[in-house]
């Protein structure tokens, strides 16, 4: 048994998009429409027949109050692998990404969280 696909629930299926492939560097994979909204999933460039990502309407009446409880508490509702945080930090930064947690050494790894823009807050995470 495998991941094949997993998602976060975003506010505008367009601008997440933009976000997840403009500014994080995932590769579209499926882009099928469904009446207003669609089935719209991104993939890593390095394993495009990896775990795709679907970036899922929010409009489902659940969705909202568990997005807003998770970013007021701090919670990513996704976490990203890279090979160095600080690096990604830095250049995400210069790209304008705001950032609710600078990069951070919590024992074997290295995670900084960010605002995709969505609604959702993002961690990306370094292993030693």
């Amino acid at each position: 048994m495998r991941i094949n696909l997993t998602s976060v629930f975003v506010d505008d299926q367009a601008k997440a998009l933009r976000f997840y492939t403009e500014l994080l560097g995932f590769v579209p994979k499926h882009d099928v429409p469904l009446g207003e909204d669609r089935w719209l999933t991104v993939v890593s460039p390095e394993q495009p027949d990896g775990t795709e990502l679907l970036l899922e309407p929010d409009g489902h009446r659940a969705v909202g109050p568990y997005k807003r409880a998770l970013v007021e508490d701090g919670i990513p509702a996704a976490s990203f692998a890279v090979d160095d945080v600080r690096a990604e930090f830095e250049r995400l930064r210069g790209l304008g990404v705001r950032f609710t947690q600078e990069p951070v050494e919590m024992g074997p790894v290295t995670t900084a969280v960010l605002d995709d823009t969505c609604g959702n807050l993002v961690q990306l995470t370094q292993e030693h």
